[in-house]
């Protein structure tokens, strides 16, 4: 408790005055219920009950564990805005100095939707660190609007000398600027939605020589073939801000079948980057895919959670991307599902855990 208080101290608590469990502690019991499973807020009352006795050796439990309500209410009262500044803060300490690809990428919460209207589910940006693989901002995407989300979710970061990604929706002048003024770079790819920006793109590298570039494989694995090939020329003529440059990616792939065809990409880059760099950027920024949603999903449920009250739904995805930092961030080996059921299994490991919010 005295390495998770400091961090989350400044989120103010949304009860009346007249609580009778202290909000920091209700807030610390969640988090270590998620880190052994907890779906939801039943859960976590159950957690409460059934580990009270190792609780009240970290958390003083005046008054007993938290009931459902008690969870429920916190996490549907809680202003998600102070909640992610301090999700920010304590990540960017946490981190330590953050370096390589930071991708943005929006996803919704299946679950999280009101009666009658399972086609729009809550619609959340999520920030990646890549390389730390560590999930480091969050924001709604308001009105489903993800590029107002992702500039939203910038304006709380410091992301010096890293670069950051993201798909077509977000190649615009604005998300680019908010993406510079955290001190980074940026690769943004440009599709049909930005013709002019487009046409330029690919007028600069149809006149590049080939031979500038870089190929990549082919390589076998996962029972297909890859191959991929990058080219970056220096830009001219594009009003853009912080624009140095546009690259071509091009991605080969057969499969056990007929090979597909060959999908080619253009990117504006606010730095001149190798053509081995761009492969490896534009690479890499799939990881938040596969290593962020796919494993909040798998791993945490994610898509099936059903809170979708109030703010319950941003709050409860917050912790549970904070519980798999402190998972995957663990020195001992394991896969993420097997640290949780060791975590609800063996309260040393949970400690250990817990532990890291330093």
């Amino acid at each position: 408790m005295e390495e998770f208080a400091p961090h989350f101290a400044a989120v103010p608590d949304p009860r009346a005055s007249n609580a009778r469990h202290d909000f920091l502690e209700v807030m610390f019991i969640a988090l270590a219920a998620v880190l052994c499973g907890a779906e939801d807020c039943t859960d976590m009352a159950l957690f409460a009950r059934t580990k009270l006795g190792l609780l009240r050796q970290v958390v003083k439990l005046e008054h007993g564990p938290p009931s459902h309500d008690t969870f429920s209410r916190v996490f549907r009262l809680l202003a998600p805005e102070p909640f992610e500044a301090a999700f920010g803060k304590f990540m960017a300490a946490f981190a330590g100095t953050l370096k390589g690809v930071v991708a943005i990428d929006g996803k919704a919460l299946r679950g999280a939707y009101e009666r009658g209207r399972k086609a729009t589910p809550l619609h959340l940006v999520n920030i990646w660190a890549a390389e730390t693989r560590l999930a480091i901002g969050q924001r709604l995407a308001p009105g489903r609007n993800e590029v107002l989300g992702a500039q939203q979710a910038l304006a709380l970061l410091k992301l010096d000398g890293c670069i950051v990604t993201a798909d077509a929706l977000h190649c615009r002048a604005d998300t680019a600027q908010a993406i510079l003024d955290t001190g980074a770079d940026y690769a943004l790819a440009v599709k049909a939605n930005q013709p002019t920006l487009l046409a330029k793109a690919q007028a600069l590298t149809e006149a590049a020589d080939p031979a500038q570039g870089a190929i990549d494989g082919p390589v076998f694995a996962h029972d297909r073939v890859e191959a991929r090939a990058a080219l970056v020329v220096p830009a001219d003529g594009i009003d853009f801000p912080g624009l140095a440059a546009v690259a071509r990616v091009e991605t080969y792939r057969k499969n056990a079948g007929e090979p597909e065809p060959v999908i080619v990409r253009w990117f504006l880059l606010s730095t001149v980057l190798t053509a081995t760099r761009m492969l490896e950027v534009a690479r890499t920024h799939w990881t938040i895919e596969n290593q962020l949603h796919w494993v909040l999903d798998v791993a945490f449920d994610e898509d099936a959670a059903r809170s979708r009250k109030d703010n319950a739904p941003q709050n409860l995805a917050l912790i549970r991307k904070l519980a798999l930092n402190l998972i995957r961030q663990h020195p001992e080996n394991g896969s993420i599902k097997g640290k949780i059921k060791r975590a609800a299994w063996d309260d040393t490991f949970l400690l250990s855990l817990l532990a890291q919010m330093r």
